[in-house]
């Protein structure tokens, strides 16, 4: 990108939405079992194989975090090649943690 990125911003909106989706799904992201449980669920995703009812506010809730998860790590890696380290706050890191957790689970039973 051209470097007029405001990475910073990005993270707090970012991070804003997050804690606006848990909300709604009442994840507490200080337990760790729980926002495994939601990370578990964003692997398992794909389009086509989740039940959404699309007035059900939980289930556009989810999925639109998921989205989230995406646009995090695109902010991140947009923002490392501008050698800048980003990140956002508690929701962000906690969600991003199990996110990680999961992968490296997965990659080692691959």
């Amino acid at each position: 990108m051209s470097g007029f990125e405001n990475f910073s911003r990005e993270a707090r909106q970012i991070e804003h939405e997050i804690e606006t989706k848990g909300v709604i799904l009442g994840i507490d992201w200080h337990d760790a079992v729980q926002v495994r449980e939601l990370a578990r669920q964003a692997f398992d995703c794909r389009i086509g194989a989740v039940d959404c009812e699309p007035d059900d506010p939980a289930d556009r809730a989810r999925l639109e975090l998921f989205g989230l998860a995406q646009l995090m790590l695109a902010v991140m890696k947009e923002s490392a090649d501008n050698d800048i380290h980003t990140h956002g706050g508690p929701a962000w890191k906690a969600f991003a943690q199990a996110l990680w957790a999961e992968h490296d689970l997965r990659r080692s039973k691959a």
